[in-house]
């Protein structure tokens, strides 16, 4: 698969120099005050935790008994304001293993239990806790490794004033990121120059465009797609999402690309 021929970027310096933009993600002053905001964040995020404790136990002995330890996966990553953080994730690689930070469809280094922890996002539990601490919060843009955050670029400007998030409108859209690169000679160069900066400008769209009904939808969805895949259309999720505000959407999608 091409990538190149299937993801297309409208003009996004544009908007982000001509757009106002409050920080954090406020969009309409329909969201809590972010102190509100912010508590009842990390209070959801600790009884998550409690709740998601048989999943968590289930797959530390699943990743011991194949692997064994460690269980968990820290990995430094860049949030607000250029903050940086260690993000947490259920290890899903073999203990040791080196290689590119990012992974394609097929990737040796992913473990059989790895495999079906990423299937189903389960991996990414432990950022429940990265929630509780105040690293990060349900909805926001995915941290980045500092390897690929230009501070002195537009977008990154703007991306950086958010938090960063469990989940975002990029995030569902590039749910099947491994699968598109897998066929790409450079991945981590394929990454650089097409995912990420397809990733930022969704991301922008969406601090800009939220509500919070559009944010309901996006969890409902990334909870429906993390375990039932069937239906998913990457370039149908801006608008099952933001409805009408979608058509502003800065980022032709995959399956739209494919026939432009």
């Amino acid at each position: 698969m091409d990538t190149h021929r299937r993801i297309r970027i409208r003009s996004t310096s544009r908007s982000i120099r001509s757009a106002s933009f409050r920080g954090d993600g406020a969009s309409g002053g329909q969201q809590l005050k972010p102190s509100i905001g912010a508590i009842a964040g990390r209070c959801g995020a600790g009884v998550a935790i409690v709740l998601a404790s048989p999943v968590l136990a289930c797959a530390c002995a699943a990743i011991w008994l194949e692997d064994g330890p460690p269980f968990l996966f820290r990995q430094e990553r860049v949030g607000q304001q250029g903050r940086r953080f260690n993000v947490l994730k259920l290890r899903s690689m073999r203990a040791g293993s080196g290689g590119a930070s990012i992974t394609k469809d097929g990737d040796q280094r992913i473990t059989r239990v790895g495999r079906f922890l990423r299937k189903y996002k389960l991996d990414e539990l432990p950022q429940l806790w990265n929630i509780v601490r105040g690293d990060m919060r349900w909805i926001g843009p995915r941290p980045e490794v500092p390897r690929y955050v230009n501070t002195s670029a537009p977008e990154w400007k703007e991306v950086l004033t958010l938090k960063p998030g469990l989940t975002d409108l990029a995030t569902l859209v590039f749910r099947d990121e491994e699968k598109m690169v897998r066929d790409a000679a450079d991945v981590e160069q394929e990454y650089r120059s097409n995912i990420l900066p397809a990733k930022l400008a969704l991301n922008i769209h969406y601090a800009r465009s939220r509500t919070w009904l559009s944010d309901l939808k996006l969890v409902i969805l990334t909870i429906r797609y993390s375990f039932v895949r069937r239906g998913f259309d990457a370039s149908r999720i801006p608008k099952a999402i933001l409805g009408a505000r979608a058509a502003y959407t800065p980022v032709v999608l995959p399956d739209e690309a494919s026939h432009v």
